[in-house]
């Protein structure tokens, strides 16, 4: 207890230094894990919604008897909470035996679907689809389940185009066309997650939507802190707990053994976190950088690596020790760039010292 009290302090010590940083604050649900904060909601569903059309991401089909049971032994999260109490959208990653992340994924409930899909889809990073295919049929052995690629599916990100506001449940004109509709389980700051034909368009089923570009989607992930496929989570090197896999509810400590758990139930028992991802504010545009290059302090200590963004957001692994300072690196034409990292609103209030 006394760990995580110290723990909690260094993450308030970052929000004072930070300039005063402002955050709304939640409380962890102890059965479901599921965050609920202060943020203020919207008072009707008038605003409209901007669709953006995820082609990094990609679905895969799992289905059969065992489908529950084969999953519950390789995801970091708690399979016998997907479908139950709502919760039809669950966030979780799968690690490797030394407890390093993977792959991060997102799995959708299929319970009473009419659209001959059952189990349950899974979305991934596209450029990993095949890795993870193989990785399932590794660990599928006798199992009763079947998986599939679903390519004639899209996958959809729903935000309000005012992004200082959360939206309830977008208005669905044809619901016979909507395989999955749910609310982001990472952070309700992400919106809806909507799956479709990829026949369809958006417009024609989601009433005062509009089309986004899918770099204004990057960017509002970046600008909130958000982690999401290979480049913020390079398969075999991101170690769950520092991407923030807790403040995601991406993770159960309560159920049995899985792939890389060890490590991970250690690191957490100890309340020891010393790295974090975090969003981060360049001097000059991401395009300019290379992921993994080693951040330093103006004094030249070590204070972590960066890994992707967008024009001048983006996010790195940071030494909390060095989170308050103005970092450096170094761009791919040797100029010397200037790094602010800051910590994100969403993230839980650590506990009251007594």
């Amino acid at each position: 207890m006394q760990r995580m009290i110290l723990f909690g302090g260094a993450l308030r010590e970052i929000v004072v230094r930070s300039g005063g940083l402002q955050a709304h604050y939640f409380l962890c649900a102890s059965r479901t894990g599921i965050n609920k904060h202060s943020q203020t909601r919207a008072a009707s569903n008038t605003a409209h919604f901007s669709c953006y059309r995820l082609p990094h991401r990609t679905v895969l089909n799992v289905s059969g008897q065992d489908t529950s049971s084969f999953l519950q032994g390789i995801i970091t999260n708690d399979m016998n909470l997907l479908g139950e109490d709502s919760l039809n959208a669950m966030y979780a990653h799968v690690l490797n035996v030394q407890g390093r992340t993977l792959y991060d994924i997102i799995l959708y409930s299929l319970k009473g679907n009419l659209d001959g899909l059952n189990g349950v889809l899974l979305e991934c990073d596209s450029t990993v689809q095949d890795s993870v295919m193989q990785l399932l049929k590794v660990y599928k052995i006798r199992r009763k389940v079947n998986i599939s690629v679903c390519p004639s599916l899209s996958l959809w990100a729903l935000l309000p185009q005012n992004k200082e506001v959360v939206l309830g449940r977008p208005d669905v004109t044809t619901a016979d066309k909507v395989f999955v509709l749910e609310k982001d389980p990472r952070t309700e700051l992400m919106g809806w997650r909507m799956v479709t034909s990829s026949q369809d368009n958006p417009l024609d089923i989601v009433s005062a939507c509009r089309l986004g570009n899918t770099e204004e989607y990057h960017r509002h992930r970046y600008e909130i802190g958000l982690p999401e496929g290979v480049g913020d989570l390079p398969p075999g090197e991101a170690l769950p707990l520092e991407a923030n896999l807790v403040y995601m509810q991406g993770i159960s400590f309560s159920k049995g053994c899985y792939i890389g758990q060890e490590l991970t139930a250690r690191t957490h028992h100890t309340g020891v976190i010393r790295k974090r991802l975090m969003p981060v504010s360049l001097s000059a545009p991401a395009e300019k950088l290379n992921q993994g290059s080693a951040l330093q302090t103006e004094a030249g200590k070590p204070a972590g690596k960066y890994r992707t963004g967008v024009d001048k957001l983006g996010m790195s692994l940071i030494r909390l020790a060095h989170a308050n300072e103005t970092l450096q690196l170094k761009s791919s034409d040797d100029e010397m760039v200037t790094v602010q990292a800051s910590v994100p609103n969403w993230w839980p209030k650590p506990p009251k010292e007594k």
